[in-house]
């Protein structure tokens, strides 16, 4: 079934015949034309075509009738990648430019020269540029160094300086206050007091920048160091007052305003450019192991401060007391000197009424008569539910008109 044309080659023993066949040979198996004669082969060549026939294997179906195939090798690498370029957009096309990972051709200048440089200079320009202009806050300022070294202090606004890596700014927010916590956590912070008695306290700092250029090259770690002289000036300043002095009000101001100024005298030693502007104590408690017994202490002393308010209290009210007797007093004799018998006589009347008021018999002996008055019977008719209780007692001389 395999003729000369087929596409798998011819049949048994034509191997040789096809693969020694001139490639200028028509179609068809037409006869060649007289001016296209072809030239006789020789032997050795008919031989060797036979065998490239026989090594070559089947045509390949897909090539146009009569074109002899390329010989067979394996792909290089040069091979794959330049198949997977010119599959790539503008890649190895004919007349193009080399390609860049797979982009279009950059377009070129009317001279022929590439338009890279110019935008490399470009973006180097405008790099230069926004590196050179700073704009600052209200709140801010810049530190100006030139090649690592400190330059000058820039304020808020426009600013400008040469472009970087020659000079370099670094902005700080230098009106806004720091607050740092201490302790950072719940844990404790316990502090000695005069008495030699523990305290838990947990306070803070606010702090803020006053010179920029002290604060950026005179301490390594500025925060860390305004924490440390926070902390040592709070210990010094409890170790001054006793535990009950640290947990009133009067000692928690007390300690505040005297750890600011500790706290302001260590830093501007240091010449670190830092303003402390306040401390406050958000607690002092005693250890956390010790509570309660302080707790009952604290008890027993609102008991006691509670009983002696009240002892104040009666004390006021009676001497205020004695002090109306007194004034009353007063107001009697002066009428007493004015008329002494009629004035003795009422005074007279008025302590009998205060005496015998109280007493339930009453005997009274005017020379040889004694008159008794039944003040229980008296009693007994206003309150009829009452026992008698009345006793008779022996006979007290009592000064007649007296």
């Amino acid at each position: 079934m395999a003729g000369p044309n087929s596409p798998w080659g011819g049949g048994s023993g034509s191997g040789r015949n096809d693969g020694g066949r001139n490639d200028g040979a028509p179609e068809g198996g037409e006869p060649p034309a007289d001016d296209e004669t072809p030239e006789p082969e020789s032997p050795e060549d008919s031989k060797d075509g036979g065998k490239d026939g026989e090594r070559r294997g089947p045509r390949n179906p897909w090539l146009p009738s009569g074109e002899t195939p390329p010989p067979r090798r394996s792909a290089s690498i040069e091979d794959i990648f330049r198949r997977g370029d010119q599959r790539k957009p503008g890649g190895g096309r004919p007349g193009g430019g080399p390609s860049l990972g797979g982009f279009p051709n950059i377009p070129r200048r009317p001279d022929g020269k590439s338009w890279l440089p110019l935008g490399i200079g470009a973006a180097v320009v405008a790099v230069l540029a926004i590196s050179s202009v700073h704009m600052l806050g209200p709140k801010e300022q810049g530190v100006v160094t030139t090649l690592g070294k400190y330059s000058r202090t820039i304020d808020s606004g426009v600013n400008l300086t040469l472009p970087w890596p020659i000079e370099q700014v670094d902005v700080v927010d230098v009106s806004s206050f720091t607050v740092d916590t201490i302790p950072d956590n719940e844990n404790e912070k316990l502090m000695l007091t005069s008495d030699k008695s523990l305290v838990n306290l947990s306070y803070l700092v606010r702090w803020n920048i006053k010179d920029l250029k002290n604060y950026t090259f005179r301490l390594d770690d500025p925060k860390g160091t305004v924490r440390e002289v926070a902390e040592a000036s709070m210990r010094a300043s409890i170790a001054q007052i006793t535990l009950s002095r640290a947990l009133s009000g009067e000692g928690r101001a007390f300690v505040e305003q005297d750890v600011r100024e500790r706290m302001q005298h260590i830093l501007d030693f240091y010449r670190s450019g830092v303003s402390v502007q306040g401390v406050e104590i958000k607690k002092a408690d005693p250890p956390a192991k010790t509570k309660g017994a302080f707790d009952n202490v604290n008890v027993a002393q609102q008991e006691a401060e509670r009983d002696r308010s009240e002892a104040r209290a009666w004390a006021q009210q009676t001497i205020a007391g004695a002090q109306g007797e007194a004034a009353a007093f007063d107001k009697v004799y002066e009428q007493y000197k004015l008329a002494p018998e009629v004035t003795k006589r009422r005074l007279y009347y008025e302590t009998m009424e205060r005496v015998i008021r109280d007493n339930d018999t009453v005997v009274q002996e005017t020379g040889a008569s004694t008159t008794y008055l039944p003040l229980p019977e008296f009693k007994r008719q206003a309150k009829p539910e009452q026992p008698d209780a009345t006793v008779a007692a022996p006979a007290l001389p009592v000064q007649g008109g007296q």
